[in-house]
C-alpha cells in the first residue's frame, strides 16, 4: 500500500464518512484518534496529571512486581523439583535422572547437525621458553569460524593430557592476564591447553564496528545477550554456540597426535565456568571439569543480584527442571572439583546447598572422592589458593603427578595471539557466520511450517490461539477479584477515578478510569509502553468530548511497577534483558503476564453499568499484549494498534533492533505464530493498524506477504470493511 500524507488521509475519510458502511462507523473515531495521535509532534505533548495509585506502605517497592512475581515462580517450580529430586535414592534411579538431564538440555540447545569438518588452520607459530604457541581457526560450523591457540609444553609426555580452557566474560578473553596466569601456570605444569574465543569475545564480536573498533552492542555479556532474544523467538538457546565450540575445540584437540584423549579436562571460570558445566556435563569425553565462580543454584541466584546474560540462561530451563546442580550431576561420577569464593555474586550458600545435593549422587554412585569444593575468601574472580587446587585437581585426575606451587609467568600480547590478519573475523574472513545468520537459516524451517499452515486457516487459527497461551505462559486470570477505590478528582466535564486491583501475582495493577459527563456506551482500555501518566492529555480530552469511558492501567513492567532495579550484565539501552530471561527460565514471558491482567481489566469496565462495549487500543511495543489479550478473550470488541511493530519475524531479518521492544516478545512464539496471525483471529471484530513498524523503528512502506492471512481471515468473514491497515503515515 502507498504512502499517503496523514493530512490527506483524513479528509478523505471525513468525505466519504457517509458513504461508510454502518456496521463500519464505529470504526471512524478510534481510528481518527489514533491518526490525530501520530500528528501530534513529540515536542508539544503534554503529559496528564501525574496521579500515582499505589501510594500505600504496601506497594513500597511495587516497581520491583514483575521481577517478585517472576522469581516466586522460579521458587515454586524449584521447590518441586527439589522433592522429585529427593525421591531418587538408588544408583539406577540416578543414572536414569542424568539420561533425563542430558536429553534435557539436548532438547532445549539442539538439534546439531553431524559434525562436519573442522577446516582447522595453523594462521601462526610463535616460540617461548618452555613452550610453543599454536594461532588456529577451526570451523566449528560450517562458515562459523573458532579463532583459538593451542600451547604445547616443551616438557608434555606423549601423549599428555589436555585442558581446554574457556575464558570468562572479558573482551580480550584468555589474553586478559588473569586468565593467563592459570593457563600458563597449566602449561608449565605439563598440559596442552586449548584456549578458544567464546562467542562474541576475542576475534569473534558478533557486532563488530570497523569504524569504532568495538562492538555496537557493548561489553561481551551484551554480545551474548543481544542476539539472545533472537534466537529464543525460535524457541532455543543461544548456549547451543557456546557448547558446540567447546565440543567442536575437544574434537580439535584429540585429533593431535599430542594429546591423550583419555585425558581431557575443562576449565573456565565466571561465564567459562558456565561453558565448562555445559560442555561437561554433555561430553562424555571430558575426564575431569572445573567449573569456578559459577555453580550456585538458581534460587539463591535471583535471590540476590537476578539471573545473568543469555547464555546462562537455558530456554525454559527452571520449567523444565533444571538447576545448576544438574550440570554437574549429569556427569557423575566423573571427577568435578567446584570452585567457590565466599564474596562472589553467585551466592556462596547456594554453592554449598548445591555441593550437598551432588554430594548425595556421588557417594550413591559410589566414588565420594571424585567431588571436591574449594572455597577462598575473595569476590568474582582467582584466588591463588583456588588456583592451585585447580592444578592439583588436574594433576591427580589427568595422571600428571608434579608440584602445584603457581609460577611466574611472562604474559604474552595480544599481538602475539592474534589469529586474524584484521584481529577479527568479521573483517578478515568474508561471508563469515555469526550468530544473526545462523539463527537466521535455523529459523526458515519454522517459517516454512508457518507458511504452510497458513494454508489451512480454518485449523490454523484455532492452533494459533492454543500455541500463543502454551508459549506465552498465559494463565487464565481470576475474575473474582475486585478492584480498591483510592480516589476521584473532579475535572472539567468528566471524572477521574483511581484504582488498584490484584494482578496475575502477588502485586497490584493501578489504573485509572476517565469517565465523561455524557458517555456514549463504549469503554476503551488504553495500553502506553510507559503507563497511565504517559498518555497525552489532549488526546484523553478528544475521547472524553466523544463520550468514551477510558481505563488507563500501569500494566507489569511499565508506570508505577516499572523502572525495576534490576539490572543485571544484561541491561542494554536501559532495557533490562535480565526480566525477559527471568520469565524465559520459568517457561512464561513479560506479554503472557500482561495479558492475563488486560483481559481482567477488560472485563471489570464492561462490568460498569454504562458500558456497552470494550475497545482496546495499544501504543507501540504494547501492541503485542493487546493483540494477545483480544486473541484469547472476546470481550474486546475492537482493536486499534497505534505505531505497532510488524511481526516477530522482524526480528530475525533485522540484525539489529529496537531493545525497547524486548519486553513485547515471546520466546518460542514463531514456531507456530506470529502477530499477524493473532490479528487474523480477531476477525471479524474491528481492527484498525496506523503506521506500522519494523522490528529496527524504521517505518514499514509496503505490507509483507504475511499480512494476507489478516485480509483473507477478514474477507472470509465477509467483513474486510472492518479491517483498516495503513502502513505509513507522515
Amino acid at each position: 500500500m502507498p504512502k499517503i500524507q496523514l493530512s490527506n488521509f483524513l479528509v478523505w475519510i471525513n468525505m466519504t464518512k457517509k458513504n461508510i458502511p454502518v456496521r463500519w462507523l464505529a470504526n471512524y473515531s478510534a481510528l481518527t484518534f489514533a491518526l490525530l495521535l501520530l500528528s501530534t509532534p513529540a515536542h508539544i505533548v503534554s503529559a496528564q496529571d501525574n496521579i500515582q495509585v499505589l501510594t500505600w506502605f504496601k506497594f513500597t517497592d511495587a516497581r520491583n512486581s514483575l521481577y517478585h512475581h517472576i522469581s516466586n515462580e522460579a521458587y515454586n517450580l524449584l521447590e518441586g523439583r527439589k522433592e522429585r529430586v529427593s525421591q531418587v535414592k538408588t544408583a539406577a534411579q540416578w543414572q536414569e535422572r542424568q539420561q533425563e538431564i542430558k536429553q534435557t538440555m539436548w532438547n532445549i540447545i539442539g538439534p546439531f547437525p553431524q559434525k562436519t569438518p573442522l577446516n582447522a588452520r595453523i594462521t601462526g607459530r610463535l616460540k617461548k621458553k618452555g613452550f610453543s604457541v599454536e594461532n588456529l581457526i577451526y570451523e566449528s560450523l560450517p562458515g562459523f569460524y573458532v579463532t583459538a591457540s593451542l600451547f604445547i609444553p616443551d616438557n608434555a609426555s606423549k601423549p599428555a593430557p589436555a585442558i581446554l580452557f574457556c575464558s570468562g566474560h572479558s573482551t580480550d578473553a584468555y589474553r586478559k592476564e588473569s586468565y593467563q596466569l592459570p593457563l600458563l601456570n597449566l602449561v608449565k605444569k605439563g598440559f596442552i591447553v586449548l584456549a578458544i574465543d567464546p562467542l562474541g569475545q576475542g576475534e569473534r564480536l558478533q557486532y563488530f564496528n570497523s569504524e569504532t573498533g568495538v562492538s555496537d552492542v557493548g561489553s561481551s555479556t551484551k554480545e551474548h545477550s543481544y542476539p539472545s532474544v533472537q534466537v529464543a523467538l525460535i524457541g532455543q538457546s543461544i548456549a547451543r554456540y557456546f557448547i558446540w565450540d567447546g565440543i567442536r575445540g575437544i574434537d580439535y584437540l584429540i585429533s593431535r597426535k599430542e594429546v591423550d584423549p583419555e585425558r581431557i579436562g575443562v576449565h573456565g571460570l565466571s561465564g567459562g565456568g558456565t561453558q565448562t558445566a555445559y560442555i561437561s556435563a554433555l561430553d562424555d569425553r571430558v575426564a575431569a571439569s572445573a567449573p569456578a565462580c559459577y555453580i550456585t543454584g538458581y534460587r539463591r541466584l535471583m535471590e540476590s543480584i537476578g539471573v545473568q546474560d543469555g547464555e546462562q540462561n537455558l530456554y525454559h530451563g527452571i520449567a523444565r527442571g533444571i538447576d545448576h546442580t544438574d550440570f554437574v550431576v549429569a556427569r557423575a561420577p566423573k571427577p568435578t572439583l567446584i570452585m567457590a569464593t565466599t564474596g562472589d555474586f553467585f551466592n556462596i550458600q547456594g554453592v554449598y546447598e548445591s555441593y550437598s545435593e551432588i554430594k548425595k549422587t556421588y557417594d550413591i554412585l559410589g566414588k565420594p572422592e571424585n567431588i571436591k569444593l574449594v572455597e577462598d575468601d575473595y569476590g568474582h574472580g582467582y584466588t591463588r589458593k583456588n588456583r592451585e587446587a585447580m592444578y592439583a585437581f588436574f594433576q591427580e585426575y589427568l595422571n600428571l603427578p608434579g608440584h602445584i606451587q603457581e609460577e611466574p609467568v611472562e604474559y604474552l600480547t595480544g599481538e602475539e595471539l592474534q589469529k586474524t590478519v584484521t584481529g577479527q573475523l568479521s573483517t578478515s574472513i568474508k561471508n563469515a557466520e555469526t550468530v544473526f545468520t545462523l539463527n537466521k537459516k535455523e529459523a526458515e524451517k519454522y517459517l516454512d511450517r508457518l507458511q504452510l499452515a497458513r494454508q489451512n486457516p480454518e485449523q490454523h487459527l484455532k492452533n494459533v490461539v492454543a500455541s500463543a497461551k502454551q508459549l506465552s505462559g498465559f494463565t487464565e486470570p481470576s475474575l473474582s477479584d475486585k478492584p480498591v477505590f483510592t480516589g476521584r478528582m473532579i475535572k472539567d466535564h468528566f471524572t477521574i477515578e483511581s484504582y488498584f486491583i490484584k494482578g496475575e501475582g502477588d502485586y497490584a495493577v493501578p489504573f485509572l478510569i476517565y469517565i465523561p459527563e455524557r458517555t456514549n456506551g463504549s469503554g476503551i482500555i488504553y495500553l502506553h509502553p510507559e503507563g497511565k501518566n504517559a498518555v497525552n492529555e489532549n488526546e484523553i480530552k478528544r475521547y472524553i468530548e466523544q463520550g468514551f469511558t477510558l481505563l488507563i492501567p500501569d500494566l507489569a513492567g511499565t508506570g508505577e511497577l516499572g523502572n525495576s532495579s534490576l539490572r543485571g550484565d544484561a541491561y542494554i539501552n536501559n532495557v533490562s534483558y535480565n526480566l525477559l530471561f527471568s520469565a524465559l527460565l520459568i517457561g512464561r514471558s513479560i506479554v503472557g503476564i500482561q495479558t492475563a491482567d488486560v483481559i481482567k481489566l477488560s472485563r471489570q469496565l464492561k462490568q460498569r453499568k454504562t458500558i456497552k462495549d470494550v475497545q482496546g487500543i495499544s501504543i507501540e511495543n504494547m501492541s503485542p499484549t493487546l493483540l494477545h489479550a483480544a486473541a484469547f478473550d472476546s470481550v474486546i470488541s475492537q482493536v486499534t494498534l497505534v505505531r505497532p511493530y510488524a511481526s516477530y519475524q522482524s526480528f530475525l531479518d533485522n540484525r539489529f533492533y529496537d531493545t525497547n521492544l524486548v519486553h513485547s516478545l515471546v520466546p518460542g512464539a514463531l514456531t507456530a505464530y506470529d502477530l499477524v496471525d493473532l490479528a487474523a483471529t480477531i476477525a471479524p471484530r474491528k481492527l484498525v493498524i496506523a503506521d506500522l513498524r519494523d522490528a529496527n523503528g524504521e517505518k514499514v512502506k509496503e505490507l509483507g506477504k504475511n499480512f494476507s492471512v489478516v485480509m483473507d481471515a477478514y474477507n472470509n468473514y465477509r467483513a474486510k470493511e472492518q479491517l483498516k491497515i495503513q502502513p505509513s503515515i507522515n
